[in-house]
Protein backbone atom coordinates (compact mmCIF):
# COMPACT_ATOMS: atom_id res chain seq x y z
CA UNK A 1 0.00 0.00 0.00
CA UNK A 2 1.45 3.18 -1.28
CA UNK A 3 0.99 6.31 0.98
CA UNK A 4 -0.99 8.40 -1.13
CA UNK A 5 -3.84 5.68 -0.19
CA UNK A 6 -3.65 7.23 3.78
CA UNK A 7 -5.98 9.70 4.05
CA UNK A 8 -5.06 13.41 5.71
CA UNK A 9 -5.46 13.88 9.67
CA UNK A 10 -8.90 15.52 10.26
CA UNK A 11 -10.96 17.29 12.81
CA UNK A 12 -12.38 13.55 13.19
CA UNK A 13 -9.18 12.13 14.17
CA UNK A 14 -8.50 14.63 16.35
CA UNK A 15 -11.66 14.37 18.57
CA UNK A 16 -11.58 10.38 18.51
CA UNK A 17 -7.89 11.27 20.18
CA UNK A 18 -9.23 13.47 22.58
CA UNK A 19 -11.81 11.05 23.41
CA UNK A 20 -9.95 8.14 23.54
CA UNK A 21 -7.41 9.93 26.39
CA UNK A 22 -10.68 11.11 28.25
CA UNK A 23 -12.03 7.35 28.03
CA UNK A 24 -8.83 6.37 29.57
CA UNK A 25 -8.40 8.73 32.12
CA UNK A 26 -12.73 7.93 33.23
CA UNK A 27 -11.48 4.03 33.15
CA UNK A 28 -8.57 4.49 35.33
CA UNK A 29 -10.67 6.55 37.85
CA UNK A 30 -13.13 4.13 38.58
CA UNK A 31 -10.62 1.83 38.84
CA UNK A 32 -9.02 3.72 41.93
CA UNK A 33 -12.33 4.51 43.20
CA UNK A 34 -13.82 0.92 43.26
CA UNK A 35 -10.63 -0.34 44.50
CA UNK A 36 -10.22 2.37 47.67
CA UNK A 37 -14.03 1.17 47.87
CA UNK A 38 -13.21 -2.05 48.39
CA UNK A 39 -10.11 -1.89 50.75
CA UNK A 40 -12.21 0.39 53.18
CA UNK A 41 -14.73 -2.19 53.31
CA UNK A 42 -12.68 -5.00 54.26
CA UNK A 43 -12.87 -6.68 50.85
CA UNK A 44 -9.16 -7.40 50.17
CA UNK A 45 -9.61 -10.66 48.04
CA UNK A 46 -11.79 -8.41 45.66
CA UNK A 47 -9.08 -5.55 45.94
CA UNK A 48 -6.20 -7.76 45.40
CA UNK A 49 -7.98 -9.22 42.31
CA UNK A 50 -9.19 -5.52 41.14
CA UNK A 51 -5.34 -4.23 41.53
CA UNK A 52 -3.94 -7.69 40.07
CA UNK A 53 -6.25 -6.88 36.74
CA UNK A 54 -4.98 -3.34 36.71
CA UNK A 55 -1.69 -4.13 37.36
CA UNK A 56 -1.37 -6.63 34.64
CA UNK A 57 -2.95 -4.74 31.72
CA UNK A 58 -1.06 -1.73 32.47
CA UNK A 59 2.37 -4.18 32.16
CA UNK A 60 1.12 -5.69 28.66
CA UNK A 61 0.36 -2.87 27.35
CA UNK A 62 3.52 -0.79 27.69
CA UNK A 63 5.93 -3.77 27.22
CA UNK A 64 3.70 -3.56 23.30
CA UNK A 65 3.95 0.00 23.10
CA UNK A 66 8.14 -0.23 24.34
CA UNK A 67 8.72 -3.00 21.99
CA UNK A 68 7.03 -1.15 19.21
CA UNK A 69 9.11 2.11 20.30
CA UNK A 70 12.35 -0.55 19.87
CA UNK A 71 11.22 -1.65 16.29
CA UNK A 72 10.12 1.53 14.67
CA UNK A 73 13.37 3.29 15.74
CA UNK A 74 15.23 0.73 13.80
CA UNK A 75 13.65 1.70 10.70
CA UNK A 76 15.71 3.14 8.32
CA UNK A 77 14.93 7.29 7.93
CA UNK A 78 12.24 7.07 10.58
CA UNK A 79 13.64 9.88 12.66
CA UNK A 80 14.27 11.96 9.86
CA UNK A 81 10.51 11.45 8.70
CA UNK A 82 8.82 11.83 11.48
CA UNK A 83 11.09 14.82 13.19
CA UNK A 84 11.86 14.10 16.77
CA UNK A 85 10.17 17.11 17.39
CA UNK A 86 7.35 15.49 16.91
CA UNK A 87 7.31 12.76 19.36
CA UNK A 88 6.89 13.05 22.96
CA UNK A 89 10.24 13.07 24.48
CA UNK A 90 11.77 12.93 21.30
CA UNK A 91 14.72 10.20 20.72
CA UNK A 92 15.70 10.02 24.15
CA UNK A 93 15.60 6.29 24.89
CA UNK A 94 16.41 6.48 28.71
CA UNK A 95 13.60 8.71 29.08
CA UNK A 96 10.61 6.64 27.32
CA UNK A 97 12.02 3.76 28.73
CA UNK A 98 11.89 4.99 32.34
CA UNK A 99 8.44 6.48 31.20
CA UNK A 100 6.98 2.67 30.54
CA UNK A 101 8.77 1.30 33.77
CA UNK A 102 6.95 3.80 35.75
CA UNK A 103 4.22 2.85 33.45
CA UNK A 104 3.14 6.14 31.94
CA UNK A 105 4.29 5.21 28.76
CA UNK A 106 0.73 4.66 26.89
CA UNK A 107 -0.49 7.68 28.98
CA UNK A 108 2.31 9.49 26.81
CA UNK A 109 1.37 7.81 23.53
CA UNK A 110 -1.96 9.15 24.10
CA UNK A 111 -0.23 13.08 24.63
CA UNK A 112 1.99 12.57 21.61
CA UNK A 113 -0.91 11.67 19.09
CA UNK A 114 -3.07 14.61 20.82
CA UNK A 115 -0.11 17.02 20.61
CA UNK A 116 0.42 15.95 16.77
CA UNK A 117 -2.73 16.11 15.79
CA UNK A 118 -3.20 19.31 16.76
CA UNK A 119 -0.36 20.89 15.58
CA UNK A 120 -1.06 18.89 11.84
CA UNK A 121 -5.24 20.06 12.35
CA UNK A 122 -5.10 23.74 13.83
CA UNK A 123 -1.78 24.46 12.60
CA UNK A 124 -1.93 23.11 9.51
CA UNK A 125 1.75 21.61 10.20
CA UNK A 126 3.28 18.79 8.11
CA UNK A 127 3.25 15.48 9.73
CA UNK A 128 -0.55 14.17 9.02
CA UNK A 129 1.21 10.80 8.18
CA UNK A 130 2.66 10.19 11.59
CA UNK A 131 -0.26 11.39 13.78
CA UNK A 132 -2.09 8.73 11.98
CA UNK A 133 0.52 6.61 12.42
CA UNK A 134 0.25 7.42 16.12
CA UNK A 135 -3.50 6.90 16.21
CA UNK A 136 -3.15 3.61 15.07
CA UNK A 137 -1.01 2.00 17.19
CA UNK A 138 -3.16 3.24 20.02
CA UNK A 139 -6.11 1.94 18.37
CA UNK A 140 -4.40 -1.16 18.89
CA UNK A 141 -3.42 -0.81 22.53
CA UNK A 142 -6.07 0.12 23.63
CA UNK A 143 -7.73 -3.12 22.14
CA UNK A 144 -5.57 -4.91 24.16
CA UNK A 145 -6.12 -2.89 27.71
CA UNK A 146 -9.52 -4.12 26.97
CA UNK A 147 -9.70 -7.38 26.83
CA UNK A 148 -6.90 -7.83 29.77
CA UNK A 149 -8.60 -5.34 32.26
CA UNK A 150 -12.37 -3.87 31.00
CA UNK A 151 -13.56 -7.22 30.30
CA UNK A 152 -11.76 -9.24 32.95
CA UNK A 153 -13.19 -6.80 35.59
CA UNK A 154 -16.45 -6.37 34.31
CA UNK A 155 -16.86 -10.19 35.25
CA UNK A 156 -15.61 -9.14 38.57
CA UNK A 157 -18.06 -6.31 39.17
CA UNK A 158 -20.92 -8.37 38.00
CA UNK A 159 -20.16 -11.45 40.31
CA UNK A 160 -19.76 -8.87 43.52
CA UNK A 161 -23.35 -8.19 42.26
CA UNK A 162 -24.51 -11.36 42.15
CA UNK A 163 -22.89 -12.41 44.96
CA UNK A 164 -23.75 -10.15 47.65
CA UNK A 165 -27.35 -9.75 45.43
CA UNK A 166 -27.07 -5.68 46.01
CA UNK A 167 -25.12 -3.29 44.02
CA UNK A 168 -23.71 -0.11 45.24
CA UNK A 169 -23.12 3.07 42.72
CA UNK A 170 -20.07 2.64 42.19
CA UNK A 171 -20.55 -0.86 41.29
CA UNK A 172 -22.53 0.56 38.85
CA UNK A 173 -20.16 2.99 37.77
CA UNK A 174 -17.21 0.65 37.16
CA UNK A 175 -19.36 -1.76 35.43
CA UNK A 176 -21.07 1.78 32.95
CA UNK A 177 -17.07 2.61 32.85
CA UNK A 178 -16.16 -1.18 31.36
CA UNK A 179 -18.77 -1.59 29.13
CA UNK A 180 -18.00 1.95 27.78
CA UNK A 181 -14.13 1.42 27.16
CA UNK A 182 -15.35 -2.02 25.69
CA UNK A 183 -17.68 -0.47 23.17
CA UNK A 184 -15.69 2.52 22.54
CA UNK A 185 -12.51 0.22 21.79
CA UNK A 186 -14.66 -2.08 18.63
CA UNK A 187 -15.93 1.11 17.08
CA UNK A 188 -12.56 2.70 17.07
CA UNK A 189 -10.42 -0.36 16.59
CA UNK A 190 -12.95 -1.00 13.62
CA UNK A 191 -12.46 2.90 12.11
CA UNK A 192 -8.93 1.96 12.65
CA UNK A 193 -8.76 -0.44 10.10
CA UNK A 194 -10.95 1.04 7.79
CA UNK A 195 -8.49 4.14 7.09
CA UNK A 196 -6.39 1.52 5.04
CA UNK A 197 -9.55 1.45 2.55
CA UNK A 198 -8.49 3.92 -0.84
CA UNK A 199 -12.39 3.65 -0.64
CA UNK A 200 -13.24 4.90 2.64
CA UNK A 201 -15.96 7.37 1.63
CA UNK A 202 -18.36 5.07 -0.07
CA UNK A 203 -18.57 2.97 3.94
CA UNK A 204 -21.11 4.54 6.01
CA UNK A 205 -22.03 4.67 9.28
CA UNK A 206 -24.47 1.64 9.18
CA UNK A 207 -21.49 -0.84 8.82
CA UNK A 208 -19.84 0.49 12.16
CA UNK A 209 -23.18 -0.14 14.08
CA UNK A 210 -23.39 -3.56 12.68
CA UNK A 211 -20.17 -4.33 13.29
CA UNK A 212 -20.50 -2.92 16.61
CA UNK A 213 -23.78 -4.91 17.74
CA UNK A 214 -22.42 -8.29 16.57
CA UNK A 215 -19.24 -7.81 18.92
CA UNK A 216 -20.90 -6.41 21.85
CA UNK A 217 -24.06 -9.10 21.65
CA UNK A 218 -20.77 -11.98 21.32
CA UNK A 219 -18.89 -10.53 24.08
CA UNK A 220 -21.96 -9.70 26.20
CA UNK A 221 -23.14 -12.96 26.88
CA UNK A 222 -19.50 -14.85 27.28
CA UNK A 223 -19.09 -12.32 29.96
CA UNK A 224 -22.36 -12.80 31.67
CA UNK A 225 -21.68 -16.57 31.67
CA UNK A 226 -18.29 -16.70 33.24
CA UNK A 227 -19.58 -13.87 35.57
CA UNK A 228 -22.75 -16.32 37.15
CA UNK A 229 -20.27 -19.72 37.01
CA UNK A 230 -17.80 -17.71 39.09
CA UNK A 231 -20.90 -16.57 41.67
CA UNK A 232 -21.24 -20.53 42.60
CA UNK A 233 -17.81 -21.80 41.83
CA UNK A 234 -15.71 -18.97 42.06
CA UNK A 235 -12.78 -21.09 42.74
CA UNK A 236 -12.93 -23.05 39.81
CA UNK A 237 -13.10 -20.08 37.32
CA UNK A 238 -9.56 -19.79 37.74
CA UNK A 239 -8.80 -23.16 36.28
CA UNK A 240 -11.39 -22.72 33.82
CA UNK A 241 -9.61 -19.55 32.55
CA UNK A 242 -5.55 -21.35 32.75
CA UNK A 243 -7.14 -24.58 31.00
CA UNK A 244 -8.02 -22.28 27.86
CA UNK A 245 -5.57 -19.39 27.95
CA UNK A 246 -2.81 -22.33 27.69
CA UNK A 247 -4.92 -24.41 24.86
CA UNK A 248 -5.35 -21.27 22.98
CA UNK A 249 -1.40 -19.59 23.29
CA UNK A 250 -0.86 -23.47 21.80
CA UNK A 251 -3.22 -22.93 18.69
CA UNK A 252 -1.94 -19.38 18.10
CA UNK A 253 1.91 -21.19 17.87
CA UNK A 254 0.79 -23.95 15.83
CA UNK A 255 -0.39 -20.89 13.59
CA UNK A 256 2.71 -20.24 13.31
CA UNK A 257 2.10 -16.38 14.31
CA UNK A 258 5.15 -13.81 13.24
CA UNK A 259 3.35 -10.43 14.12
CA UNK A 260 6.60 -9.08 15.90
CA UNK A 261 10.08 -8.66 14.99
CA UNK A 262 11.74 -9.96 17.84
CA UNK A 263 11.37 -13.92 19.71
CA UNK A 264 9.88 -12.41 23.10
CA UNK A 265 7.53 -10.10 22.21
CA UNK A 266 6.41 -12.70 19.93
CA UNK A 267 5.72 -14.71 22.51
CA UNK A 268 4.18 -12.12 24.31
CA UNK A 269 1.68 -11.51 21.37
CA UNK A 270 0.75 -15.27 21.15
CA UNK A 271 0.01 -14.98 25.14
CA UNK A 272 -2.09 -11.89 24.49
CA UNK A 273 -3.78 -13.65 21.24
CA UNK A 274 -4.70 -16.60 23.79
CA UNK A 275 -6.10 -13.85 26.50
CA UNK A 276 -8.41 -11.85 23.90
CA UNK A 277 -9.68 -15.32 22.56
CA UNK A 278 -10.77 -16.12 26.05
CA UNK A 279 -13.87 -13.70 25.25
CA UNK A 280 -13.66 -12.85 21.49
CA UNK A 281 -12.66 -14.30 18.87
CA UNK A 282 -9.72 -12.54 15.80
CA UNK A 283 -8.05 -14.32 13.18
CA UNK A 284 -4.24 -14.55 13.34
CA UNK A 285 -3.03 -16.00 10.18
CA UNK A 286 -3.79 -16.55 6.49
CA UNK A 287 -6.41 -19.56 4.86
CA UNK A 288 -9.38 -21.20 6.55
CA UNK A 289 -10.03 -18.08 8.14
CA UNK A 290 -13.83 -19.72 8.36
CA UNK A 291 -12.78 -22.80 9.07
CA UNK A 292 -10.79 -21.70 12.28
CA UNK A 293 -14.01 -18.99 13.11
CA UNK A 294 -16.67 -22.08 13.20
CA UNK A 295 -14.48 -24.49 15.30
CA UNK A 296 -13.91 -21.25 17.31
CA UNK A 297 -17.47 -20.71 17.75
CA UNK A 298 -18.67 -24.11 18.26
CA UNK A 299 -16.53 -24.70 21.27
CA UNK A 300 -17.30 -21.40 22.72
CA UNK A 301 -21.08 -21.65 22.50
CA UNK A 302 -20.75 -25.13 24.22
CA UNK A 303 -18.50 -23.57 26.53
CA UNK A 304 -21.17 -20.85 27.60
CA UNK A 305 -23.55 -23.93 27.92
CA UNK A 306 -21.45 -25.78 30.09
CA UNK A 307 -21.34 -22.89 32.24
CA UNK A 308 -24.87 -21.76 32.22
CA UNK A 309 -25.90 -25.35 32.88
CA UNK A 310 -23.78 -25.63 36.17
CA UNK A 311 -24.82 -22.17 37.26
CA UNK A 312 -28.38 -23.44 37.08
CA UNK A 313 -27.72 -26.39 38.72
CA UNK A 314 -25.95 -25.13 41.56
CA UNK A 315 -27.45 -21.32 42.36
CA UNK A 316 -28.93 -20.13 45.23
CA UNK A 317 -32.66 -20.57 43.63
CA UNK A 318 -34.75 -18.42 46.24
CA UNK A 319 -31.94 -15.68 45.76
CA UNK A 320 -32.08 -15.90 41.19
CA UNK A 321 -35.61 -16.19 41.76
CA UNK A 322 -36.07 -13.03 39.90
CA UNK A 323 -33.84 -12.99 37.04
CA UNK A 324 -32.80 -16.82 36.91
CA UNK A 325 -34.79 -17.84 34.41
CA UNK A 326 -34.36 -14.79 32.24
CA UNK A 327 -31.02 -15.06 31.95
CA UNK A 328 -30.81 -18.90 31.46
CA UNK A 329 -32.94 -18.09 28.63
CA UNK A 330 -31.84 -14.04 27.35
CA UNK A 331 -27.91 -15.28 27.10
CA UNK A 332 -27.43 -18.25 24.72
CA UNK A 333 -30.47 -16.49 22.38
CA UNK A 334 -28.45 -13.19 22.71
CA UNK A 335 -25.30 -15.28 21.59
CA UNK A 336 -27.09 -16.35 18.53
CA UNK A 337 -28.41 -12.86 17.50
CA UNK A 338 -24.84 -11.81 17.73
CA UNK A 339 -23.91 -14.57 15.31
CA UNK A 340 -26.93 -13.57 12.93
CA UNK A 341 -25.78 -9.93 13.22
CA UNK A 342 -22.06 -10.74 12.18
CA UNK A 343 -23.39 -12.84 9.19
CA UNK A 344 -25.52 -10.11 8.04
CA UNK A 345 -22.29 -7.77 8.70
CA UNK A 346 -20.80 -9.90 5.93
CA UNK A 347 -23.29 -10.67 3.79
CA UNK A 348 -24.77 -6.79 3.61
CA UNK A 349 -22.26 -4.33 5.12
CA UNK A 350 -18.66 -5.53 4.60
CA UNK A 351 -16.58 -3.07 2.87
CA UNK A 352 -15.21 -5.50 0.25
CA UNK A 353 -18.61 -5.32 -1.24
CA UNK A 354 -18.26 -2.09 -2.54
CA UNK A 355 -14.64 -2.27 -3.11
CA UNK A 356 -13.80 -2.86 -7.10
CA UNK A 357 -11.91 -6.49 -7.59
CA UNK A 358 -8.35 -6.20 -6.82
CA UNK A 359 -5.99 -5.99 -9.98
CA UNK A 360 -2.58 -5.70 -8.74
CA UNK A 361 -0.41 -9.27 -7.79
CA UNK A 362 -0.18 -10.18 -4.36
CA UNK A 363 -3.10 -8.47 -3.21
CA UNK A 364 -5.26 -11.36 -1.69
CA UNK A 365 -8.65 -12.26 -2.98
CA UNK A 366 -10.16 -13.98 0.34
CA UNK A 367 -12.10 -12.48 2.76
CA UNK A 368 -11.73 -13.98 6.05
CA UNK A 369 -14.46 -14.67 8.46
CA UNK A 370 -13.36 -12.50 11.26
CA UNK A 371 -13.47 -9.71 13.96
CA UNK A 372 -9.83 -8.82 13.42
CA UNK A 373 -6.91 -10.09 11.55
CA UNK A 374 -3.70 -9.55 12.92
CA UNK A 375 -1.11 -10.86 10.05
CA UNK A 376 2.65 -11.31 10.55
CA UNK A 377 4.57 -8.49 9.23
CA UNK A 378 7.84 -7.07 9.24
CA UNK A 379 8.14 -3.13 9.68
CA UNK A 380 11.19 -3.76 8.95
CA UNK A 381 11.25 -4.54 5.29
CA UNK A 382 10.60 -1.33 3.28
CA UNK A 383 12.30 1.60 2.26
CA UNK A 384 12.42 4.95 4.32
CA UNK A 385 10.03 6.29 1.43
CA UNK A 386 7.24 4.40 2.96
CA UNK A 387 8.14 3.95 6.79
CA UNK A 388 5.52 6.16 8.34
CA UNK A 389 3.32 3.78 6.98
CA UNK A 390 1.93 1.77 10.78
CA UNK A 391 2.52 -1.72 8.85
CA UNK A 392 1.43 -3.52 11.72
CA UNK A 393 -2.42 -2.34 11.19
CA UNK A 394 -1.91 -2.07 6.97
CA UNK A 395 -1.69 -5.64 7.52
CA UNK A 396 -4.76 -5.71 9.79
CA UNK A 397 -6.69 -4.32 7.14
CA UNK A 398 -5.27 -5.75 3.90
CA UNK A 399 -6.56 -9.40 5.38
CA UNK A 400 -9.35 -8.46 7.26
CA UNK A 401 -10.76 -6.67 4.41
Amino acid sequence: MERGCLPRYSWIDFFFSVIGVCTFLLDCGSDLWVAAEFYCRGDLSWFGVLVGLMVLSSVVVQMFSWFWFVYDRKLEGFGSQVGASTVLCGDRVLIFCLLHVLQLGFFCRHISAIRQGFRVWWRKEEGSEYAIYLTHDLSMLRLIETFCESAPQLILMMYVMLSTNKARVVQFVSVAASTTSIAWMVLDYHRSLRSFLPDKAQQGWGSSVVYFLWNLLLIGPRVAALALFSSVLPWLIAAHFLLLWMAFVLWAWQQQTNFMDSAGGEWLYRATVGLIWYFSWFNVAEGHTRVRSLIYHSFMTADCCLLLVTWWCLRDAAQTEVYGLALIIALPLTYLLGLLFKAIYYCCFHPKLWRPPPTEEGVPHDRPDSKVTLRSFSIQDDSASASVLNRRMAHHAAHFY
